[in-house]
């Protein structure tokens, strides 16, 4: 058996697979928001569905943030309470076993290329647009981790291609000016519509009113795509993978399906662009799938 763990902002959520990727078991609870609860309550969770099912598992964590392998001591977390501790190796004291971690986007994209909407695929980027904007990328059924541990962190590379009118760009919390992730995450696109429109509305709201044939939305939503195929197709020119799936708030709009391909072709240093891009198969439940298949069969 298989737990997996995706630790969020907000919940902290536990599923336990089979060797097929069955669902046995299922716990959710609010995330604490100090470090120590946060280590008790995983530590519950693992008991709480070892119970249920009567069977112990392995545990991997899908977390925000990395773990360095100079310090091994967490970093990049905007669960703020876990940086600057060995994550890791309180998890393990706490649950007497040894535990797996990863970013939550490497774990969804792990998750969507062992049984989702990539399954099959040699290479695949998994992409979240949400509150930020993240990566994973997988290799033959493997996660792809350098020295650094910031494999797939696309969203802090400048947007490529910039416009006169995107230069230099907004400020993003990282320290830098013009991140894909200050263009092309949920709140990112919420603001640049009300800068341009003196209106503030939700990025649902957005797409509704650009589905409904609002000008001003639909020229919106055409930029976003446009920005988005920019920063896709620096990544299919680095990276070339076999396919390219969406997770993440922004991931739900349909019409970058079409809008995004049909754009990127005039970036990608190439005469075709064969790469699909996918939409998840797994939803909201990506993360802590990937975090339990952090553990292969062998």
């Amino acid at each position: 058996m298989r737990i997996g763990i995706d630790l969020g902002g907000t919940k902290i959520e536990a599923i336990a697979l089979d060797s097929t990727g069955h669902e046995r078991a299922r716990k959710r609870i609010p995330s604490p928001r100090s470090y120590d609860a946060t280590i008790a309550a995983i530590r519950d969770l693992v008991a709480a569905l070892e119970t249920e099912t009567g069977e112990q598992g392995t545990v991997g964590i899908g977390m925000p943030g990395a773990v360095s392998p100079a310090t091994g001591l967490v970093k990049n977390a905007n669960s703020t309470w876990l940086i600057g501790h060995p994550f890791g190796r309180d998890l393990e004291a706490a649950l007497g076993r040894a535990v797996r971690l990863a970013n939550d986007a490497d774990c969804f994209a792990l998750s969507e290329a062992t049984d989702g909407a990539a399954a099959g695929a040699k290479t695949v980027f998994g992409v979240i647009l949400g509150t930020g904007v993240g990566g994973g990328i997988v290799v033959n059924g493997a996660l792809l981790s350098g020295p650094n541990a910031i494999a797939g962190e696309w969203g802090h590379n400048p947007l490529p291609w910039a416009l006169p009118d995107e230069y230099p760009g907004t400020d993003c919390y990282c320290g830098k000016k013009g991140c894909i992730e200050t263009w092309v995450s949920g709140p990112a696109f919420a603001r640049l519509y009300a800068e341009e429109n003196a209106e503030a509305l939700s990025p649902e709201a957005i797409v509704a009113a650009a589905e409904a044939g609002n000008r001003p939305a639909r020229l919106a939503l055409r930029r976003y795509a446009d920005r988005l195929a920019r920063a896709l197709a620096h990544v299919i020119d680095i990276l070339d993978p076999h396919a390219i799936v969406l997770g993440g708030g922004m991931s739900n709009v349909a019409a970058l399906y079409d809008e995004v391909p049909s754009r990127w072709g005039s970036y990608v240093f190439s005469d075709t662009v064969a790469t699909p891009l996918l939409r998840h198969k797994h939803g909201d439940s990506s993360g802590v799938r990937g975090a339990a298949w952090l553990w292969p069969e062998n």
